[in-house]
């Protein structure tokens, strides 16, 4: 169930990857090759799953998932995905100030992300998407919620993994038909339909969580 909470999201989300990294993507999109596109997806997919299982390692190292102590960080998964829902909506915006908080370690990585974007080379492509991974994102932030509870690091690499997944289709759309897509996920009635589906989500995470 954690690893398709971690899907929804990334499809979800798509509205949201448009207004972020949708001028990146169209970018990339026009200046490469296909075969390079996917490679800089794959870098971007590839730093979620290095962050995913950071988060797990250090969650499940210091013990923290056990007891209380994991019941507490399930709660606090779903108060992020309620979040990332109100956020979608436009209702309340409450994650951009966790995107602000991780500016100053993008500001030094952005330099150097954008130097390698302008080399050739397959490697290159791949190392400039693995730095797009490390844009500041609230939606990023609340996938990590989840991977932190997921157990390991290797379930975490796996949760952020499908929410990399669920990323793609908005941001391939993106690279190859920039206008047609961002003109339907940019929709307040597409919005609305997936940020309420995430805060329902996350409400039954929480009635999950009472039950127990």
């Amino acid at each position: 169930m954690d690893l398709t909470t971690a899907l929804l999201m990334g499809l979800a989300g798509a509205g949201h990857c448009f207004a972020m990294c949708g001028g990146l993507a169209a970018a990339i999109g026009m200046q490469n090759k296909r075969s390079r596109i996917y490679l800089y997806h794959l870098g971007r997919l590839s730093s979620y799953m290095l962050l995913g299982a950071i988060v797990a390692a250090v969650v499940d190292g210091l013990g923290l998932r056990m007891g209380l102590t994991h019941m507490v960080l399930r709660w606090v998964a779903g108060a992020f995905l309620i979040a990332l829902g109100l956020y979608i909506t436009n209702i309340w915006r409450g994650l951009v100030v966790i995107e602000r908080i991780a500016l100053p370690l993008w500001r030094r990585i952005q330099p150097l992300a954008q130097r390698i974007r302008r080399h050739d080379g397959l490697f290159m492509s791949y190392l400039a998407g693995a730095f797009w991974g490390w844009l500041p994102c609230g939606l990023v932030y609340s996938a990590l919620t989840w991977a932190a509870i997921s157990g390991n690091a290797i379930n975490g690499a796996l949760t952020m993994l499908f929410f990399g997944i669920g990323t793609l289709p908005a941001m391939l759309f993106a690279s190859h038909f920039s206008h047609a897509l961002r003109a339907v996920l940019a929709t307040k009635g597409f919005r609305l339909l997936m940020g309420t589906l995430l805060i329902v989500y996350g409400l039954w995470t929480w009635a999950m969580l009472l039950m127990h």
